[in-house]
Formats: structure tokens, sequence, C-alpha cells
């Protein structure tokens, strides 16, 4: 018998039009995309399904948009599939913002709940930092140590701090933009295989986020956070967590941590998973846990072919 992780994916996964097949096709998954529009108050699953690209790369719909994506993936196969979560998986962890779309599958936040907490932590990253003071760099062959190397002789220039690593030598950079610039300049130096600076609009997962922290942690502490039906690991800890103020406590420090997804994939296979689901938009996680744990069993379900398929192999 498989040993089950469900996984949730992050930014950067997010495309025009994901979605919109499951909401033609199910009348489970167009709930759950309203359910985002009434909490929102706007028609975000429009920006979803039809764009433009620009307004839903914008990080205060990219974070609810992907969320929702997720959730309708989940429904669909909880409603039309008959999957029983709490049996079928042992552990859910998402990538970032991932991981509070991993707790609205746990039941441990509410999806009207998590769209306005997605929507609010999208704005305050954003403001936190003015536009182009700012950003993040992805370095591709890069051990975590040469990676914090660089980091410490970059924030000679500006600040620069690791905000993911994401395993299978991806690291990623986030801080000042003179810092990064700094660091892409080290990387090559260095020989690294690749230094790029990504498309993102604020230094994500980084100390400058600080501000950010701050409303969010209001924010959490106001919310309703119940114990997860299933342990969700934390991107902070790469541990799993069950106690709702531990997970509430994670969330806050989220904004400006490392999220720290090679071990936390590497911590899901040493508790015993063998096989990871990816569940809604895009296949970069299937794609970062293959290079991690080359031989665990990796699926993407995001489409109503992908969900046919993968409860066929249950």
């Amino acid at each position: 018998m498989a040993v089950y992780a469900f996984v949730f994916p992050g930014q950067g996964s997010q495309s025009v039009g994901m979605g919109q097949d499951l909401a033609q096709a199910f009348s489970s998954a167009r709930t759950v995309f309203e359910e985002v529009d009434d909490a929102l108050g706007e028609n975000l699953s429009k920006i979803i399904f039809e764009g433009p690209a620009d307004n839903l790369t914008s990080t205060e719909n990219t974070q609810p948009a992907l969320m929702a994506v997720s959730m309708a993936v989940l429904r669909v196969l909880e409603t039309e599939g008959g999957l029983d979560l709490a049996s079928t998986a042992t552990l859910l962890a998402g990538h970032s913002l991932g991981e509070y779309a991993a707790l609205a599958a746990a039941r441990s936040l509410g999806v009207a709940q998590t769209a306005k907490l997605l929507r609010l932590r999208g704005q305050a990253m954003q403001k936190a930092v003015p536009a182009g003071e700012g950003g993040m760099a992805a370095l591709i062959g890069a051990t975590l140590e040469q990676a914090e190397d660089i980091a410490t002789q970059a924030s000679q220039t500006a600040l620069v701090e690791i905000a993911n690593d994401n395993g299978g030598g991806q690291i990623v950079l986030s801080g000042r933009m003179a810092g990064i610039d700094s660091a892409i300049a080290l990387a090559k130096e260095l020989k690294i295989k690749r230094a790029v600076k990504l498309p993102v609009s604020a230094p994500f997962h980084s100390s400058l986020m600080k501000p950010a922290e701050i409303i969010m942690a209001e924010a959490l502490e106001q919310a309703t956070i119940a114990a997860p039906i299933v342990p969700v690991i934390a991107n902070v800890t790469a541990q799993r967590e069950t106690d709702a103020d531990t997970i509430r406590k994670n969330l806050v420090q989220q904004v400006t941590g490392r999220v720290r997804w090679e071990e936390s994939v590497r911590a899901m296979v040493a508790m015993g998973v063998d096989s990871f689901v990816e569940i809604g938009a895009g296949k970069v996680l299937k794609g970062l846990i293959r290079r991690i744990a080359p031989d665990v069993t990796t699926t993407s379900v995001g489409t109503p072919d992908d969900i046919e398929s993968f409860l066929k192999s249950l």
C-alpha cells in the first residue's frame, strides 16, 4: 500500500485558465470558486480563467487564486471521487502560500477565511517594500553552503538572505535589489551553473517582509484555526504540526522565514511517505520532489483527466 503525502503549490505555478476545465465539468469545483469570489467580494475566478496574466500574477490575486484551484481539485476528488483525505493522506504540505491550501484541505482553516488571509498576505507583502527596491534570484546548481556564502558576501552591498531551499540544487535568494545584483555577480564568479533574477514584485521570505509579518500576526490572531484532520508539515520548521497555536505561530514566522522545502520533503520520506500527490495548478512541486527523492512516486492532479487517472490508481 502506498503511503501518500498531498502537497500544494505556491507562487510561480499559476497560469491563466487554470481550473477552468474543472469548473466547467464539476459543480463541486464551481462551488469552491464561487466561495472564494464571495469571500473576496469580487470575481477573482474571471481573472483566473480569462486573465489578463498581469492581473493574475499580481501577488494579491495569485495567492488566493492558487489556493482556490487546489481546493477545487480536492473538492472534486472528495465529492465526485469519494476520496477520504484523512484515510488516504498521511501528511500534507504546501510551498509558501501552499501551506495555507494544505491547512484548508486539512479543515484547519475554512476556504473563505483562507482566501481572505491570502489576499491580505499578498497585499501586505507587496506593500512591505517599495516597488523596485527588493527582488529575488534563483541559484541553480548551488549547495546550501555556497548560497549562504554568496548571501553573506552580497549583504556587504545590501541585505540578501536565503528565502527558499527548494532542493535539487535550487536555492532562492531574497533581499534588496543592489544585494541581489551583487549575489548574481558573485555566483557567476563562483561558476554556479545559473543565477537568474526572478520576475517577482517583492523580496518574499526575507526580514524585509517584517511589516507584512506584523499585519499577518494581527490577522492570524483573530483567525479561527482548528487542529488539522491530517498533520501538516510547516515550511519554517520542516516538522509535522497538529497543534492550532503552533500552526498560527508558524504562519506568522513564515512571512519572513525560509521555506525549507528540501528538508520538508526529506522529513516526509523519513516518516514513510513513498507517494507524493501535487494538488492544483502546474507541476513545479513534482519536479522539485523528483530531484530531492528520486525513488518516490510523484503525481500531479490538476485537470479532470488527472483526477480520473489518480482515482483509478487508488
